[in-house]
């Protein structure tokens, strides 16, 4: 997903954003992520691929910034039962090596406790360095908006039996102005400044709704997978 209709963050206001740059045979792609511990980040099993380099403490992707830090990842988890059809549980952990080192430009987000959820009306951010319209115009900054957390019925009526509520969150601008979009996935959605959701799917080239993997549901296996 990209940000649509959204506005530039303030740089290095969201230090925990991550720049996933994708390699894959068909060419190379991008996704978003977060920084969760100095050695861990999540995004979307979606966004899995052959190689990914991850950029922290990056605002401008184009530029060679001095707080930027780059990681080529050796190793990432998906969770086991991830499906590529229907996109549930779309959560991946990515093992940084070396750790980073945290600065005022690169910090981890906190995430929610087990299945702490965010009550629908909840205004909620969203970050990305994806495309910024519907027609595939690119940013190389850091683009960020407000999206409002909605009622499961909206996503299952969007949806149907894919939109699992345990394991996902419901969100959108009703009004169809603002929306994650291409090059977003697996970047964070952060309500009362905790980590709530990462950018999963949404219907193509329809703005409103978007699904979210709900990371309070998956905070157990976040867990047990950063122990080993």
């Amino acid at each position: 997903g990209r940000i649509i209709g959204g506005q530039e963050a303030q740089p290095h206001s969201r230090p925990y954003m991550a720049y996933l740059s994708i390699g894959s045979e068909s060419g190379r792609s991008q996704c978003g992520g977060f920084l969760i511990r100095p050695h861990a980040v999540l995004s979307a099993a979606h966004c899995v691929a052959v190689n990914i380099t991850v950029t922290l403490g990056a605002h401008s992707i184009r530029k060679k910034e001095l707080s930027q830090q780059k990681f080529d990842i050796g190793h990432w988890v998906i969770h086991p039962n991830y499906s590529g059809n229907t996109l549930a549980n779309d959560i991946m952990l990515l093992k940084l090596k070396p750790k980073a080192k945290l600065t005022k430009e690169v910090r981890h987000v906190p995430l929610p406790r087990h299945n702490e959820h965010v009550k629908p009306g909840t205004i909620c951010k969203v970050a990305g360095w994806g495309w910024i319209s519907t027609t595939g115009d690119k940013t190389s900054v850091l683009m960020e908006a407000d999206l409002k957390v909605q009622s499961d019925d909206t996503c299952e009526k969007s949806f149907k039996r894919n939109y699992l509520h345990e394991s996902m969150i419901c969100c959108g601008d009703e009004d169809s102005k603002k929306s994650t979009s291409r090059g977003d996935s697996g970047g964070p959605l952060v309500c009362n400044g905790k980590a709530h959701g990462i950018v999963s799917y949404g219907r193509r080239n329809c703005i409103f709704p978007k699904v979210f993997t709900r990371v309070s549901y998956f905070e157990r296996w976040v867990r047990k997978e950063l122990r080993k």
